[in-house]
């Protein structure tokens, strides 16, 4: 399952080209099942539905009034915790970023958004967009916040335009970021039961790939609060 980021757009103005043509050819994705009228955000169920999973597009209109944001509330309203414990949204640009590169790009959805997903209980936000690798800790609003998703920017899986090399260390959401490294790498999310989830993040730089960064997730459907560890974890995987 994929979601479009800015490289998907392709629209030239000038010609009148509509824009997302040659995703929406290539990549059709299960939106009609999940009653979205876009192929550019949809959602579908994963780990034996133990896990709903949002994918939302960031250059499609998103703010209140939106067909967007009404389908977001509407799916995420129709999901049930108690058979599907954990809920997890993607998108391609962040909505928190200590990296130098591509900076507010993603507040105004962050803006019109974050609320849904605050009073829904969403466990983790992964985005792109980034050329680099940073966990947040969970929040809400720009700050740190038990109830709110943990924030992940995984944009680090390579590309032709290399790495983000900076980060902004007096940036205004520096304190809320655990970990934060420009290096290639992917990660891994394994749900392990309805209150349990593991994440890892693989550093692919060296000659074997290596974890760098691991967490413990508890769902928010579960009473209890997230574990929170980092460092080397190589018998998990």
């Amino acid at each position: 399952m994929v979601t479009e980021g800015n490289h998907e757009v392709e629209a030239l103005p000038v010609l009148e080209f509509a824009p997302f043509v040659a995703y929406n050819a290539r990549w059709r994705m299960p939106h009609e099942e999940r009653s979205s009228r876009s192929n550019l955000y949809y959602s579908f169920d994963a780990a034996g539905g133990g896990a709903h999973v949002v994918m939302l597009g960031s250059y499609v209109d998103f703010e209140e009034g939106s067909e967007q944001h009404a389908w977001l509330e509407r799916d995420l309203t129709g999901v049930d915790r108690q058979r599907t414990p954990w809920l997890v949204v993607l998108l391609h640009a962040p909505w928190y970023n200590n990296n130098q590169a591509h900076q507010e790009e993603g507040e105004a959805m962050r803006a019109a958004m974050e609320r849904l997903l605050y009073e829904a209980r969403v466990d983790v936000v992964f985005s792109g967009h980034v050329h680099a690798y940073e966990r947040f800790t969970r929040i809400y609003d720009n700050e740190a916040d038990s109830q709110g998703p943990m924030y992940i920017t995984i944009g680090d899986g390579g590309n032709r335009e290399g790495l983000a090399l900076e980060f902004i260390k007096d940036h205004k959401s520096a304190h809320l970021s655990v970990f934060q490294e420009a290096s290639f790498g992917h990660g891994r999310l394994r749900i392990v039961n309805e209150t349990n989830a593991f994440w890892t993040w693989h550093r692919n730089n060296d000659a074997y790939a290596t974890v760098h960064d691991e967490v413990w997730l508890e769902s928010l459907a579960s009473p209890k609060l997230v574990i929170a560890t980092s460092g080397h974890h190589a018998d998990e995987l």
